[in-house]
């Protein structure tokens, strides 16, 4: 039998009246603050661009097994294999290993709570909302507060992390002839998972020693992990292992830095393997877009979420008969989301017709031709006079 806790609650119409016209406040807040994000991210979008543009034009393809004086503070591509002078060490745990970067995760056995909610609009414009919480165990990356559950009770948390995750470089890294800073060796490649074995439990500080076991290749606090109880720990590492990277970043005295564009992004780029730097500004490139595109779905969408609210009132007023309600609601949603795409493409267009103007003039086309949709959804939806 699940673990579970129902609760019934209702709201009244005036209730919900007052609850829609507090929405509006919430409309017309976000709506500016969309099209502020929309605005920003063409100009981020334009500038990264154009910064790969200007590196891409500049960049040097230089050897890894010297150091040229000459190429200091320009764009270097170089391709080389990647090592360490020493094993890394995790602060916390004593776990030593070669490698270049040392990732350590924990995770704590805690209850956790899950909410579903049915709402059921009746007769009079009020709504009956049925909720239920559901709880289990599991591992999880933080402490859950137990306190804030709807029914704590048989659900109680304890215990905490025991240092938390990590990420740890190597010391004195180097690329061929070249020294790796630490800010590129944290972005060093795809991490791998370690295996633990009994050796490692040596490497424990005394206080932990004695609480610890070997699990599946990782570190377990807890009585027995065969039936783990709240409040366990267990503590797993990756690595990433001395290797072939390519960077593409300023040189400077045997070393690197971000190369600043005149556009106005800095490059500082390493990716793992043999990668060219036509190759290396091609990913940064669709990186790029695919930034671009995630920020214009999200500000379209809380957008819509704004126009959504402010015309919320009206359904609601509508729901005192249910099938007027939900019909009023699927037409201001279907208005709503229309409204956010067309403004969304008009923002979009403004700011592209600076750029390439005729990319910015046909989305500029298609939102006047939403905003027209627009008005004749608006009309359509207007009672017919005799």
């Amino acid at each position: 039998m699940a673990d579970s806790y129902t609760e019934v609650t209702s709201q009244n119409w005036f209730s919900r009246i007052g609850e829609s016209f507090k929405g509006i406040l919430f409309g017309i807040i976000v709506i500016p603050v969309a099209i502020v994000v929309l605005w920003w991210n063409e100009g981020r979008a334009v500038t990264t661009a154009n910064s790969l543009k200007e590196g891409a034009a500049a960049v040097v393809h230089v050897a890894s097994d010297k150091v040229d004086p000459a190429n200091d503070k320009k764009l270097v591509h170089l391709t080389g294999d990647a090592k360490a002078p020493g094993p890394v060490v995790d602060p916390d745990y004593g776990v030593s290993l070669p490698a270049l970067r040392l990732e350590r995760s924990e995770e704590i056995y805690q209850w956790v709570e899950h909410k579903k909610s049915e709402t059921k609009q009746k007769v009079g414009g009020s709504e009956e909302t049925t909720t239920t919480y559901t709880y289990d165990k599991k591992w999880v990356d933080e402490p859950v507060k137990s306190s804030e559950f709807k029914k704590p009770e048989g659900h109680t948390n304890e215990g905490d992390l025991i240092a938390g995750d990590a990420n740890t470089p190597a010391k004195d890294v180097t690329l061929g002839a070249f020294d790796v800073p630490e800010n590129l060796v944290k972005r060093m490649g795809n991490s791998i998972k370690q295996v633990l074995t009994d050796a490692d439990l040596a490497t424990l500080p005394a206080d932990l020693k004695a609480n610890a076991k070997i699990q599946n290749g990782a570190f377990y606090f807890g009585e027995n992990p065969r039936e783990p109880k709240v409040g366990d720990v267990r503590v797993s590492f990756k690595i990433v292992k001395p290797g072939t990277f390519s960077i593409l970043a300023a040189q400077l005295d045997g070393t690197f830095e971000p190369y600043q564009t005149k556009a106005g992004d800095a490059i500082n780029f390493i990716e793992e393997g043999t990668v060219s730097a036509e190759t290396m500004f091609k990913n940064a490139a669709t990186a790029n877009s695919i930034i671009t595109w995630l920020v214009r779905f999200l500000g379209f969408l809380f957008m819509a979420f704004g126009f959504m609210a402010i015309m919320k009132p009206l359904s609601v007023l509508g729901s005192v008969i249910p099938f007027i309600g939900n019909i009023i609601g699927m037409g201001t949603g279907l208005i709503s989301f229309v409204l956010a795409g067309t403004i969304s493409f008009l923002v979009i267009a403004i700011a592209w017709i600076f750029v390439r103007p005729l990319l910015g003039i046909a989305l500029l086309v298609l939102a006047i031709g939403g905003f027209m949709y627009t008005r004749k959804l608006a009309a359509a939806s207007k009672p017919a006079t005799a």
